[in-house]
């Protein structure tokens, strides 16, 4: 029987989603914290992977039990929540259509990146800058990365993916208040590093480096080494995830 289940986590102590041999990963976590409580091996299957540092509000994974669900084997979100690392929570399992990928039966995915101007001690997931980003150019720059294109020049170079195509749906700027700003991009899939070098992309242009044109350029070069520096991974949190059908919560 396969089951998704819903985690949030901050992703300062992990060294990313996927296991690595000697390094603490957010998988590892999950599979040890669901094969104590479902008293079998566990392995679960991530809806994409998450780089060192970056955080999930909504990220989501598949694994299969061997038996079936029951009196007996019943998932209990205080007990995995109990033995879960204290920078992860599982929120919700949910019963899915057979055969259901949590990775490549997603239709799209959200990321957001926060950024401050102004010391504040509670901005622990956030990118501090030195200067006051300007908006509206920056929401200029971000037009031209609308659509289906190939994201190659925001791309962290010795992937093995097959293709750099991305369709992207949604790239915008807000200002929260005065000092804080956060970059909202929506996408069928992305590409490693991909936001976090868009965000350094666009900041070039928020901070008067670059011209908005400039961002289209830069994005029809397909050259990593024209574009921006990429910003840190601790502001950066996946924030949805979305399937073509209904999950329903057990």
């Amino acid at each position: 029987m396969r089951l998704f289940i819903q985690l949030s986590y901050d992703g300062s102590p992990f060294c990313g989603w996927q296991t690595q041999a000697n390094s603490p990963t957010v998988q590892q976590e999950v599979e040890r914290a669901l094969s104590i409580v479902f008293g079998e091996k566990i392995t679960v299957v991530g809806a994409g992977r998450t780089d060192t540092g970056v955080n999930a509000r909504h990220y989501i994974a598949h694994f299969d039990l061997n038996v079936p669900l029951g009196e007996s084997i019943v998932p209990d979100l205080r007990k995995i929540n109990a033995i879960l690392h204290p920078a992860i929570v599982a929120e919700a399992f949910y019963s899915v259509p057979e055969g259901a990928h949590a990775r490549f039966d997603a239709i799209s995915r959200t990321y957001r990146y926060y950024i401050h101007t102004e010391k504040d001690p509670f901005a622990r997931h956030s990118c501090r800058i030195w200067y006051r980003p300007d908006v509206e150019a920056m929401n200029r720059a971000a037009l031209p990365l609308l659509g289906r294109h190939d994201f190659s020049s925001f791309e962290k170079t010795g992937g093995a993916n097959k293709t750099s195509l991305c369709t992207v749906t949604e790239a915008s700027w807000e200002a929260v208040d005065s000092t804080h700003f956060v970059f909202t991009i929506t996408a069928d899939r992305f590409l490693r590093n991909m936001v976090r070098a868009t965000v350094g992309t666009l900041l070039e242009v928020g901070r008067g480096r670059r011209s908005p044109e400039w961002v289209a350029d830069v994005l029809e070069a397909r050259d990593r080494g024209r574009a921006g520096q990429s910003v840190i991974g601790e502001a950066l949190f996946l924030s949805e995830i979305r399937y073509p059908y209904e999950l329903k919560t057990i």
